[in-house]
């Protein structure tokens, strides 16, 4: 290798070393990006019909900020409300189950269940570690400034961002050689489709899942429905493990009635997520790439590992975004070029033997 080569090579590893120094900005960066180009999307829309492109910037960010305003103001006091009665139902609900458990004992005889006390240990430290959890959750929601600010600069960079695209993408494409810039922006392009597509559908999902659960606790009078639908919808934008954690705190909630409610419960969130898997989730992937279910567990999984809370919710996007450039760069722009290459060198060769076997006429 040259010098040249070596110095890019350092620079590379250097910029990697930086870049995983500070993954949790350049996470919140990413997030603003993808809001950024989900919000461009929509002002795109807003200016097919003749609405010049500042009017309509200001139209989508008075909407968002209408948007979060009214969250905070119309949903956050009641369920900060319901999430403090949630507080004192919880170890109610762990009592009584604990409850049950022990008449059971009494009722089963012989040594059926003889890891009985090993099991009623286990609800008394999950009853505390409930209970410290939720207050911890609640200390951080309360006193963290850190939140706070990170939320606003995440707003600021998105609106930046979405103010004037081009020269950051500009930037972006610069980082590549000039003979395959016009392939990245290619491949941006199907960045940015593949994730408005996602969002979209995404978000109609939450919005059916959170509905449906509403009204189907509202049936059951099941306590606390409007904090258990909303934590349903947004779980649903975790695939797989969200649901699954979804269905837990009205399950225990219901235990405080009676067991068949509680069963009623689960036959509730198995049929909502049967109509989630049959027909909504089609609808979203339509949208969007197509995702395997074991690659969106692991990268849960990983992505959560690597960057925290903020990688839980990000990690689809960045799966996405991660499938589309290994396929077209990695696959097919090396890997099926390289085939095809191999390909033809097979069949020059060839010719070149059928022509040497060729004999010329002989003169008579």
């Amino acid at each position: 290798m040259r010098l040249g080569h070596w110095i890019g090579l350092l620079a590379l590893l250097l910029s990697l070393v930086i870049i995983w120094q500070i993954r949790q900005i350049a996470l919140l960066g990413f997030a603003a990006v993808v809001l950024a180009t989900v919000l461009n999307r929509v002002v795109r829309s807003l200016q097919r019909f003749r609405i010049p492109r500042g009017s309509a910037i200001a139209i989508t960010v008075i909407l968002l900020l209408a948007l979060i305003a009214g969250f905070f103001a119309l949903i956050v006091p009641s369920l900060v409300d319901q999430l403090q009665q949630f507080i004192t139902l919880i170890p109610q609900a762990i009592d009584r189950v604990r409850g049950w458990y022990e008449q059971l004992i009494n009722v089963i005889p012989g040594q059926v269940l003889e890891n009985a006390p090993n099991l009623a240990n286990l609800t008394q430290q999950l009853q505390t570690w409930l209970t410290q959890l939720l207050g911890n959750f609640f200390n951080l929601v309360n006193t963290s400034l850190t939140a706070i600010i990170s939320f606003l600069l995440f707003l600021v960079i998105t609106i930046m961002l979405l103010l004037n695209p081009l020269p950051y993408r500009r930037v972006f494409v610069l980082a590549f050689p000039a003979f395959y810039r016009r392939r990245v922006e290619e491949i941006l392009d199907e960045c940015e489709t593949a994730l408005f597509g996602w969002i979209k559908g995404t978000l109609f999902d939450m919005l059916i899942i959170a509905f449906l659960s509403y009204i189907g606790l509202l049936i059951l009078r099941v306590p606390l429905p409007l904090v258990n639908a909303l934590l349903a919808g947004l779980l649903e934008f975790i695939p797989n493990v969200g649901p699954t954690l979804s269905v837990i705190p009205p399950v225990l909630l219901a235990l405080l009635d009676a067991p068949w409610k509680a069963v009623a419960v689960l036959i509730l969130y198995f049929l909502i997520q049967q109509l989630e898997s049959l027909i909504l989730v089609p609808i979203v992937m339509s949208q969007a790439v197509d995702l395997l279910p074991v690659f969106t567990i692991l990268a849960v999984l990983v992505f959560t590992s690597f960057f925290g809370f903020l990688g839980l919710f990000m990690s689809i996007p960045l799966l996405i975004v991660s499938q589309i450039w290994l396929k077209e760069v990695l696959v097919n722009d090396v890997l099926d070029r390289w085939q095809d290459k191999t390909k033809d060198n097979r069949e020059k060769n060839l010719l070149i033997v059928e022509n040497d076997n060729i004999t010329p006429n002989e003169p008579k």
